[in-house]
């Protein structure tokens, strides 16, 4: 017995904007370098066109299942226009997928949307819904056999950029925080806390997820679900009542709003104090990883059991990782959070699978050099050059979790 149930999930994720390249009918596209400090996706990592090397890659480590994106900026580069030729190339993707062995988790909103969509005002207009459902309905048809679509991605997060977004059109980029920030060493980076989710900013979301969930049950056989960014809130003694309204402002919302979903995806990282004052700023350490965050492997199970006792959901984690140059490191923060996690489907929480972020070193929405995949990318010849950690986690894969006793 390895703890882990039979048909256990073994994967990675991408999202497309930060590997596919050239997404050049994106809102993303438009914004990159506009901030001080904003690198460019480019070409990304060329996965448009390198697709199954990506999953070849991934199947023959020993890995079972793949999440990856549909992206809407191409599938409808204007509002009275699909791409049947696009549409077609993400079925190609899919039909890979199952030709490897590997069951896809389709994800239809990664962050990036249509220039024209965010030009109308984005998901703060009330035409977003009736826009994303229309998007949904023309994806739908290639979605027939898919056992898993994400609708959006991490809309508690998304709902922080929408209210950014109002920041920078009053001309206010103060507050705006990149995912990532520059550092002399790795030991060096600081997370500034982040923005609260205005709780009205997530509406038309929420309406959305619904809308497209209503749309797949009638023409798929899919799983439906949404991927919540779990904070993994802690209270500082003082601070209970702001926690309360954090927790709830920036998680316990949209994981509210999944009850009638398939599964939950859960995606963690590390953890975040909170004081009477609000978010703390998590301080300097040794152990800090890429981006700033504690070091906190333990977080994923706290996450998976917080979304499980919300929703009374099967909890699908689409993300979990560590922005590390140290491979070794990524394996050991892997290893400790699998193991909590098995002790949370030991207490009961039905875990349909892991889905490591990320497959690649990717585009991480605004900078390069966080590193969270289990395959590096030569940026200018896209050579793929996979580290231990990928056959680390096919073995794993293949054992269904029983080298991790």
């Amino acid at each position: 017995m390895t703890g882990f149930p039979g048909g256990f999930l073994w994967g990675a994720s991408t999202s497309p904007h930060q590997v596919e390249g050239n997404n050049v009918n994106s809102d993303w596209w438009g914004r990159e370098g506009l901030i001080p400090g904003m690198q460019l996706s480019g070409d990304a990592n060329d996965s448009y066109h390198r697709f199954r090397e990506d999953m070849t890659l991934l199947a023959d480590a020993g890995l079972n299942s793949y999440r990856f994106g549909i992206e809407w900026a191409r599938v409808q580069p204007r509002p009275d226009a699909f791409s049947n030729a696009l549409l077609a190339h993400y079925r190609r993707m899919i039909d890979t997928a199952l030709e490897l062995g590997i069951t896809p988790v389709i994800t239809l909103h990664h962050f990036s949307s249509p220039r024209w969509f965010a030009e109308l005002g984005g998901w703060n207009t009330p035409d977003s819904v009736n826009h994303f459902t229309r998007y949904v309905e023309a994806v739908s048809p290639i979605l027939s056999d898919v056992g898993y679509v994400v609708t959006i991605n991490e809309p508690n997060m998304l709902a922080m950029m929408l209210n950014l977004e109002k920041a920078a059109q009053r001309g206010d980029l103060e507050g705006w925080q990149s995912p990532t920030i520059e550092h002399q060493g790795e030991s060096d980076w600081t997370q500034p806390p982040l923005p609260v989710p205005v709780p009205e900013d997530g509406a038309n979301l929420i309406e959305a997820h619904h809308a497209a969930r209503t749309v797949l049950h009638s023409r798929t056989d899919a799983r439906v679900g949404w991927s919540i960014a779990n904070q993994v809130f802690t209270v500082v003694p003082g601070g209970e009542q702001r926690h309360k309204e954090i927790e709830w402002a920036f998680e316990n919302l949209y994981l509210e709003q999944s009850r009638e979903d398939d599964f939950v995806g859960v995606q963690a990282y590390t953890s975040q104090e909170i004081d009477e004052n609000g978010l703390v700023p998590h301080p300097p350490h040794p152990e800090n990883t890429m981006i700033g965050t504690a070091y906190r492997p333990d977080a994923l199970a706290l996450a998976v059991r917080h979304a499980a006792r919300l929703t009374g959901r099967p909890i699908l984690v689409t993300e979990n990782g560590i922005a590390t140059p140290d491979d070794a490191r990524r394996i050991a923060y892997t290893t400790e959070a699998l193991r909590h996690l098995v002790g949370a489907i030991a207490d009961g929480i039905d875990v349909l699978g892991y889905l490591h972020w990320s497959l690649l070193d990717n585009y991480e929405w605004g900078h390069w050099e966080p590193t969270f995949g289990l395959i590096a990318v030569d940026r200018d010849t896209f050579e793929r050059r996979p580290k231990p950690s990928l056959a680390w986690l096919g073995g794993v894969s293949r054992s269904n979790g029983a080298v991790l006793s």
